[in-house]
């Protein structure tokens, strides 16, 4: 029994060993990548709840990406490409997470019906950390040549505004259809019961006088 014990012990501590050195990264450039994606997740994880913060600092980094773009006059194809991909990430912002024409409906139409919260198909967590990064990226894509093609803009404004408007129709009635609304906005919000008024007046003296003829 001893020897068994001791064996099973031992096979454990190996387990334990072998999944160290799993997680454990083994080359510089392992420890060094591991040691600079920790930091960033726990700065990450400090700003997820300052959400105001975090879309100012984006619009921000925005901002200066056109200021750029209109200082060195070019990267066009850069700012469309950009555009349609914050177009599609705010399209999966506003949808939900279950299809309602293949998995049935979102949200209740009846009173009996038990209550299901809105899910994002894309929380809004990732929507902000993706715009930023895609920002970022684009930006630097700002300092190489390579990619200033040349086009004439006006055609890729046109393009984006007509992409955005029919997308944006279809979103609005897919949203009319399937009764959900993706914001907070203007919803009824329902509050606790109101503790009761301090009786004073002639109230607070016959509350007051009944303890005493009780006793």
């Amino acid at each position: 029994f001893l020897h068994v014990t001791r064996r099973r012990k031992k096979a454990e501590k190996n387990m334990l060993a072998d999944d160290e050195s799993a997680t454990v990264p083994s080359t510089p450039y392992s420890r060094f990548k591991a040691k600079i994606s920790r930091k960033v997740q726990f700065y990450l994880d400090l700003s997820t709840p300052h959400v105001k913060i975090r879309w100012l600092v984006s619009f921000f980094l925005l901002l200066l990406y056109f200021v750029r773009v209109y200082a060195v006059g070019g990267f066009f194809i850069v700012t469309y490409a950009m555009g349609i991909y914050l177009l599609n990430l705010f399209i999966a912002f506003l949808s939900p997470q279950i299809d309602p024409e293949t998995e049935g409906p979102v949200l209740p139409t009846k009173k009996d019906e038990e209550f299901r919260p809105f899910i994002r198909r894309l929380p809004e967590f990732k929507f902000w950390y993706a715009t930023s990064k895609v920002i970022m990226i684009c930006f630097l894509c700002t300092f190489f040549r390579v990619l200033d093609i040349p086009v004439f803009w006006p055609i890729l404004v046109l393009y984006f505004g007509t992409l955005f408007f029919l997308t944006m129709k279809r979103q609005i009635r897919h949203m009319i259809r399937y009764r959900y609304l993706p914001f907070t906005w203007g919803k009824q919000k329902y509050k606790g019961k109101k503790k009761d008024a301090p009786v004073s007046g002639p109230g607070k003296a016959a509350v007051a006088s009944a303890p005493d003829k009780a006793k």
